[in-house]
């Protein structure tokens, strides 16, 4: 019983992922009904058989205290997988403006990406274009959708329809 489960809102938009003892207590509770389960696992008692649940939705709208993700340092590697955006090393990283500040650049999530010092030493008060170092990917302000992906290391195949991929 050490899965995750997948927690949607009433209007089927992604929540939160939580342990399957926490869903099959809201389950019990009649807080939630199950959409998917494991056709592979059950939960036994010992005179009965459960289904293992993988997608609960609840049964009343809980709203989100967040309307979007916070712009740190952390994040912005986490949106990157730790990975410099220039070379693809996974050491010695640190954040570079795609445009620098001194030449207008803003903290946002469009203009910072994960580099490594050696790439960000060797791009210096430069655009990737004029350094001829072409970003693996563009930079772009993330939804929490896309950080469920990036903590669990991926998602449950049987998930994906739920989270728009």
């Amino acid at each position: 019983m050490n899965s995750n489960v997948l927690v949607l809102n009433q209007d089927y938009q992604p929540l939160s992922v939580c342990s399957v003892q926490r869903s099959v207590k809201l389950l019990f509770l009649d807080k939630a009904e199950m959409l998917h389960e494991d056709p592979e696992k059950v939960i036994r008692t010992v005179d009965q058989e459960f289904s293992y649940p993988s997608v609960i939705r609840l049964r009343y709208y809980i709203r989100i205290p967040y309307s979007r993700i916070v712009l740190t340092r952390k994040n912005i590697m986490k949106r990157d997988r730790h990975i410099c955006q220039y070379c693809g090393v996974k050491s010695d990283l640190t954040l570079d403006h795609v445009m620098p500040k001194s030449r207008g650049g803003k903290d946002t999530w469009e203009n910072l990406v994960t580099a490594c010092n050696k790439c960000n030493v060797k791009k210096g008060n430069r655009t990737p274009d004029e350094a001829k170092m072409p970003l693996e990917t563009t930079p772009y302000r993330p939804i929490h959708i896309t950080f469920f992906q990036n903590l669990m290391g991926g998602v449950q195949e049987h998930w994906k329809p739920y989270l728009y991929m």
